[in-house]
C-alpha cells in the first residue's frame, strides 16, 4: 500500500476505516496498532491532530465518528483476488452484488445506458444514475456512447491510480446533489514519494479472456507542494461464446417431473442433447390451409419450419415432405428440404448452433490507456492551489451474429381461389402450395461494433484559511468531456423491405431509401441461408455506419467550514456552500440510423439537450451529550440543500443523523434523509427511436388456453386475454411489433425519495473484534423508468385492474375477435418511453465482521461482510407492486469473506464471494408445463454459488519488489444452469446472463510491483 504524506494522516485513515465505519470486508486492518500508537504519540507530544473530511460530509473533524455506514475498499484487495479493474472490484462488494450490474459483458449483449462496453455501478439495485461517484471528494462527469449517457463509465479510472474507495451506503443528496440517492462512491487516489511499476497478467485455464496490464507512477513532495502522475495500459482479450462448454450450446435443460431425468430433445443422429440457440438455414412456412379443413393440408401446423439437409444425413432419420400431386394446396419443396420442429424427433435435428454463434463475443476485446496527474502547491502560507488531470481512451470491439429474414410468395400461390389478390413469384421455382407467405431465415456474421471513447477531465481549485478564525474555504471547478464514436455493422432495411412479396426480379430498380441499384437476394438458396453471401449481395444488403456522442459537464463549487460556537458537550461545527453544474449531451447516430434504414434495429434521431443546476447547501455537527451514564457521547448531524434545476424547478432536501456512543464498545447510529432527482438529460431529450420486437417474445396471450391448462400462466392473465378478444389458440403473428421510445420532456416529474438507516457497531475491549449491523430503507416516489416492451404488455394482462390499468394505454393490439385464431390479433405499436412509475422501495440489512489476532508464526486477519435484501419492491402504478427480492439477479443474500496470514515477507490470502440462491417461480409462474404434450419441469431457480480465490505474495525487501501468484475461481465453479425452453431469463448457453456469475472459469494470475 502506498504510504500517506504523514504517519499521522495514515493513523487517522486507519482508525477511521477500522474503528468507525463498521469494519467492511475490505477495511484498512493492517497497521492498526501502529496507527493507534502514532495517534497517541502525536497527542502526547502536544501536536494538533489533523482534521480530516469523511465521505458524506464537508465538515472537517478530529473526532473519529460517523453517523453513516461506510465501506472502505482497498485497491490492494483487487490484487489478492486477481482483479485488475475498478468495476469488477466495486461490483463485487455486497452493497452492489445483490443486484444486476452493467459490465462489459452485459452492455455488449443488451442495450444499456452508456453504450457497448460500458461498466457502471448501481448501489442497492437503484440504478447507476442514482449512485454518485466522486474522485477525491469531487464530482466526475459521465462517459459513454449513444443517447443514454448519464453515469460515469468506470473504464475511465484504472486501479493503478486508486488507493482506496469509500462507499457511503446511505443517501446524501442534501450534501452532494440529487444523484446521490442510493449512496456515494468516493475514489481516493494514490499519494506519496517515489516511483512505482506494476505488471499484471491473468490467464484462464482455458483459452480466451486473457488480461494484461502495466502501469507506472511517480510522486514527489516538494517544499511547498506535491505532484503525482500515473500512466496505465490494459488489454482485455476477447472471450467468445464458443470458448467455454457452458456457453457454447443452448440445451433446453428441462426435466421429467416424475423421474427427474433430463427431458431435452436429442439429436437422433448423435444421441446428444440438441443445441437450440437460434434457428438458421430454415424456411418458415405459414399454411393457411389449416383454417380450411376441407383442403387437407400436408403440414402439421399453421406455422411450420422447413430446413435444408446440409450434411445429407436427414433422409431416413425424419420423415420427408409428402404431398399429393393432385392437390394444389399441398406444400411441395425442392429436393433436400425437410419439415422440422413439429415433434420431439424433428425438433432434435433443427439447426440451432452455427460457427457464427461460437465466434460471438461474450466478453469483448477492450484496450484502455489512461494518464492521470494531480498536485498541489502552497501559493502562500494560507492558500493552496490544487489540480487534477485525467485522460482516458477506450476501444472496445465486439463480434456478433444475427438472423435476417423477409417474406415471400411461393412460385404458385392458389390462395387467390379464396378471393385474396396475392400474386405469385417466378423467382422460386420448385416451391408450390397454398401458403399465404413464406419467411426464409438466414444467418450472418455482419454484426458487431467498434467503440472508441476519449475522456478528459480537468479540475482545479484553491483552498485556504480565513485569517486566524479557524475557518477554512475551498473552491474548485471541474470540466469533463466524453467524446465517443460508435461504429456498427448494419443491414439496410430498404434492401429487405423493398423486395418482400415480390413477384419477379428487382433488376433495373433502385432501393427506396439509399437509391442503390437493386440486387436479387437469393433468399431461398440454402447456401445464403447458412451465411454464404456473394460480394454483390453483401454490398447491397450490408453497410457500416458511425455515430458520435459528446457529453460535457461543468461543475463549480465553493464552501466554507469551521466551528460556530461551544456547547457543554463540545464544539458545534458547520459547512456552507454553493454549487453550479451545467450538463450537455449531443448524440448524432449514423446516417443509416437517422434515416430509419437499419433493419431490425432502432431508428433514432439526434439526442441533444442541456440542463443547469444551482444549489446552496449547509450542514452542522452538534455534540449533544458527553460522559453520562449510558451516554459516552451523543452527536447530531444535519444538512440541507436547496436545488434549482432549469428543466424541473426547485426543491429542498435534508438529512438528520444521530451517533450515540452508549459505552466505549457500543455505538448506535441512525439517519433519515430526503432527496429529489430531476430526470437525466437522456430521459428528457432522447429522440424518438423505433425498433421491432418479436410477437413470440412480447405477447403473453399466445396459446393462453394451453398455457392455462398446464399451469404456466395465471387465471387472471388468461381471463384478461380472453376479455380482450384473443382466441385461446392464438398462435402469434410473424411480423414484429413496432416499439417507439423517447424522452419525456414536459411530461416527466422529478423523483423524490426518503432514505433511513439504523445501525449498531460493537468493538469489545477483550479482543480485536469489530462487528456492525445496519438496516437500510430507501423509498423512491415517481421513479423515472423505462419498462420495456415485454414489461408493458405483460404487466397489462397480469393486472387486476385490466383494462383500466394505465399501462394498458401504452400499446395497441390489431384485434379482430370475429376472425378467430387465424385472424390478425397481433400487438401493433408499443410506446416504451420514459415515464414516472409509482415507487420503488429497497429494504435490507448489512452485516460486517472484522477479527485480528497474533499467531505463533505471524498474524491473522479475518473479514466477513454480508447483505440480506428484505424487499425490492417496484410499483408501476398505485396498488400494482411487485417484490423482486429473491429472483435471479436479485438474491436475498450476498457475502464476501477473506483471511490473510502475514508471516514476515510472506502473505497468504483467501477470498470468497457468495451469491445466494434465487428462484423466479413466484414472479414467473409454475416451472411445470408441457412440451409436445409431455409434462416437463423447467429450471427457473438456482442454488447458491461461492467463488474462492487464493494468492501468495513475497516481499523482496532489498529490491523493493513484491511478487504475487494466485488463482481466482480456484475450484472452476461454472455459472448455474437454467432452462432455455420457456425459461424466465436471458441465457448464454444454459447460463443466466447475469453479472453476478463468473464466465472466465479458473484463472491463474501473477503481479509484480516494484518501488524505487
Amino acid at each position: 500500500m502506498t504510504k500517506n504524506n504523514s504517519t499521522l494522516s495514515r493513523a487517522i485513515s486507519c482508525v477511521l476505516t477500522a474503528g468507525v465505519f463498521g469494519i467492511s470486508a475490505q477495511a484498512l486492518a493492517q497497521d492498526q496498532d501502529e496507527a493507534a500508537t502514532a495517534e497517541a504519540t502525536a497527542r502526547d507530544d502536544g501536536q494538533v491532530v489533523e482534521e480530516i473530511v469523511i465521505t458524506g460530509s464537508r465538515i472537517k473533524r478530529d473526532v473519529f465518528s460517523s453517523t453513516t455506514p461506510i465501506d472502505v475498499v482497498l485497491a490492494e484487495d483487487a490484487a489478492t483476488q486477481g482483479l485488475n479493474d475498478l468495476a469488477s472490484l466495486l461490483q463485487s462488494t455486497t452493497v452492489a452484488a445483490g443486484s444486476p450490474q452493467i459490465n462489459s459483458t452485459i452492455s455488449s449483449a443488451f442495450v444499456t445506458n452508456g453504450g457497448t462496453g460500458s461498466e457502471t455501478l448501481s448501489l442497492r439495485g437503484l440504478g447507476a444514475n442514482r449512485t454518485l461517484i466522486l474522485v477525491n471528494g469531487r464530482r466526475v462527469g459521465p462517459a459513454g456512447t449513444r443517447g443514454g449517457v448519464s453515469s460515469l463509465d468506470l473504464n475511465v479510472i484504472p486501479l493503478a491510480m486508486v488507493e482506496r474507495v469509500e462507499i457511503l451506503k446511505d443517501g446524501a443528496s442534501s450534501v452532494y446533489g440529487s444523484d446521490a440517492v442510493a449512496g456515494v462512491v468516493n475514489i481516493i487516489t494514490k499519494k506519496g514519494d517515489g516511483a512505482e511499476i506494476n505488471g499484471f497478467v491473468s490467464m484462464p485455464s482455458e483459452s480466451g479472456g486473457e488480461q494484461s496490464q502495466i502501469s507506472a507512477s511517480w510522486g514527489k513532495t516538494f517544499e511547498r507542494g506535491t505532484f503525482n502522475i500515473v500512466a496505465d495500459y490494459k488489454k482485455q482479450s476477447e472471450l467468445a461464446e464458443g470458448d467455454r462448454d457452458y456457453t457454447n450450446c443452448s440445451e433446453q435443460y428441462i426435466f421429467d417431473p416424475d423421474t427427474g431425468e433430463r427431458a431435452d430433445v436429442t439429436d437422433p443422429r448423435t444421441g446428444e442433447f440438441a443445441c437450440r440457440q437460434s434457428p438458421w438455414g430454415q424456411m418458415w412456412y405459414y399454411d393457411y390451409n389449416q383454417f380450411f379443413p376441407e383442403d387437407d393440408p400436408n403440414t402439421p401446423n399453421f406455422r411450420n419450419f422447413l430446413q435444408y439437409d446440409y450434411d445429407g444425413n436427414l433422409a431416413g432419420v425424419i420423415p420427408a415432405v409428402v404431398s399429393d400431386p393432385a392437390n394444389p394446396y399441398h406444400l411441395v419443396t425442392p429436393p433436400g428440404w425437410y419439415l422440422v420442429n413439429y415433434d420431439r424427433l424433428t425438433a432434435g435435428v433443427g439447426n440451432g448452433r452455427h460457427p457464427f454463434m461460437d465466434a460471438q463475443s461474450l466478453i469483448p476485446e477492450t484496450e484502455k490507456m489512461t494518464l492521470f496527474a494531480d498536485g498541489e502547491y502552497e501559493v502562500t502560507d494560507s492558500i493552496t492551489a490544487y489540480g487534477e488531470l485525467l485522460l482516458n481512451r477506450r476501444k472496445t470491439t465486439t463480434n456478433a451474429y444475427r438472423q435476417i429474414w423477409q417474406y415471400s410468395y411461393a412460385s404458385r400461390n392458389p390462395l387467390d381461389i379464396y378471393g385474396f389478390p396475392f400474386g405469385t413469384s417466378s423467382l422460386y421455382e420448385g416451391w408450390e402450395g397454398a401458403a399465404y407467405y413464406m419467411s426464409p431465415l438466414a444467418l450472418t456474421d455482419h454484426y458487431g461494433s467498434e467503440i472508441e471513447v476519449k475522456y478528459s477531465r480537468f479540475m482545479g481549485g484553491l483552498r485556504g484559511d480565513i485569517g486566524s478564525t479557524g475557518w477554512t474555504w475551498d473552491m474548485h471547478a471541474q470540466y469533463s468531456l466524453s467524446d465517443g464514436d460508435y461504429t456498427n455493422k448494419v443491414v439496410y432495411q430498404d434492401s429487405i423491405y423493398d423486395t418482400e412479396f415480390s413477384t419477379g426480379s428487382c433488376a433495373g430498380t433502385v432501393s427506396s431509401v439509399r437509391g442503390a441499384p437493386c440486387v436479387d437476394v437469393p433468399w431461398w438458396d440454402p447456401a445464403f441461408l447458412a451465411g454464404e453471401v456473394s460480394p454483390e449481395v453483401r454490398d447491397f444488403l450490408f453497410g457500416v455506419e458511425k455515430g458520435n456522442t459528446e457529453y460535457t459537464q461543468w461543475d463549480i463549487e465553493a464552501f466554507v467550514t469551521g466551528d460556530l460556537f461551544e456547547l457543554p458537550a463540545g464544539t458545534v461545527a458547520a459547512a456552507f456552500g454553493v454549487n453550479y453544474r451545467a450538463d450537455e449531451i449531443d448524440d448524432h447516430p449514423g446516417e443509416i440510423t437517422l434515416a430509419n434504414n437499419s433493419w431490425g434495429l432502432s431508428g433514432a434521431g439526434i439526442t441533444k439537450g442541456d440542463d443547469k443546476t444551482k444549489a446552496v447547501f449547509g450542514e452542522v455537527d452538534v455534540p449533544l451529550l458527553r460522559d453520562m451514564e449510558l451516554v459516552n457521547s451523543l452527536d447530531m448531524t444535519a444538512s440541507f440543500r436547496y436545488t434549482d434545476v432549469d428543466s424541473y424547478g426547485s426543491d429542498t432536501t435534508y438529512k438528520v443523523g444521530l451517533n450515540w456512543q452508549v459505552v466505549p464498545s457500543i455505538m448506535i447510529r441512525a439517519n433519515k434523509g430526503t432527496s429529489f432527482r430531476a430526470p437525466a438529460l437522456f430521459e428528457l431529450y432522447l429522440a424518438d427511436q423505433t425498433s421491432y420486437y418479436g410477437q413470440q417474445s412480447e405477447d403473453p396471450c399466445i396459446g393462453w388456453g394451453d398455457n392455462l391448462a398446464d399451469g404456466s400462466i395465471t387465471q387472471r392473465l388468461a381471463d384478461n386475454c380472453a376479455a380482450d378478444g384473443v382466441p385461446a389458440d392464438w398462435a402469434g403473428w410473424p411480423s414484429s411489433a413496432t416499439v417507439i421510445t423517447g424522452g419525456g420532456l414536459g411530461i416527466l416529474s422529478a423523483e423524490t425519495s426518503v432514505s433511513k438507516t439504523v445501525g449498531v457497531v460493537w468493538t469489545p475491549e477483550f479482543a480485536n473484534i469489530n462487528f456492525a449491523v445496519d438496516y437500510f430503507d430507501i423509498q423512491i416516489e415517481d421513479e423515472v423508468a423505462q419498462l420495456g416492451p415485454t414489461g408493458i404488455v405483460s404487466r397489462c394482462y397480469n393486472s387486476e385492474f385490466f383494462p383500466e390499468d394505465p399501462i394498458c394505454d401504452l400499446f395497441t393490439r390489431f384485434n379482430n375477435p370475429a376472425a378467430g385464431a387465424g385472424g390478425d390479433h397481433r400487438v401493433d405499436d408499443i410506446r416504451d418511453s420514459y415515464i414516472n412509475i409509482a415507487e420503488q422501495r429497497t429494504r435490507g440489512v448489512d452485516f460486517a465482521l472484522h477479527y485480528g489476532t497474533d499467531l505463533p508464526f505471524g498474524a491473522l486477519t479475518f473479514r466477513a461482510q454480508a447483505s440480506r435484501m428484505i424487499e425490492n419492491k417496484q410499483a408501476t402504478f398505485d396498488e400494482t407492486a411487485t417484490n423482486y427480492t429473491g429472483i435471479l439477479g436479485n438474491p436475498e443474500w450476498v457475502g464476501n469473506m477473506s483471511a490473510v496470514v502475514d508471516m514476515a515477507e510472506w502473505s497468504f490470502n483467501w477470498n470468497a464471494s457468495y451469491v445466494g440462491s434465487a428462484s423466479d417461480e413466484e414472479w414467473f409462474g409454475s416451472p411445470d408445463t408441457t412440451y409436445y404434450d409431455d409434462p416437463i419441469r423447467r429450471v427457473i431457480d438456482v442454488d447458491s454459488v461461492t467463488y474462492h480465490n487464493f494468492s501468495v505474495s513475497y516481499d523482496f525487501v532489498d529490491y523493493g519488489l513484491v511478487a504475487r501468484l494466485g488463482v481466482s475461481n480456484a475450484f472452476d465453479t461454472n455459472p448455474p444452469r437454467v432452462s432455455t425452453l420457456g425459461g424466465s431469463q436471458d441465457t448464454v448457453g444454459a447460463s443466466p446472463y447475469l453479472s453476478q456469475y463468473d464466465f472466465y472459469g479458473r484463472s491463474f494470475f501473477m503481479s509484480l510491483n516494484m518501488k524505487f
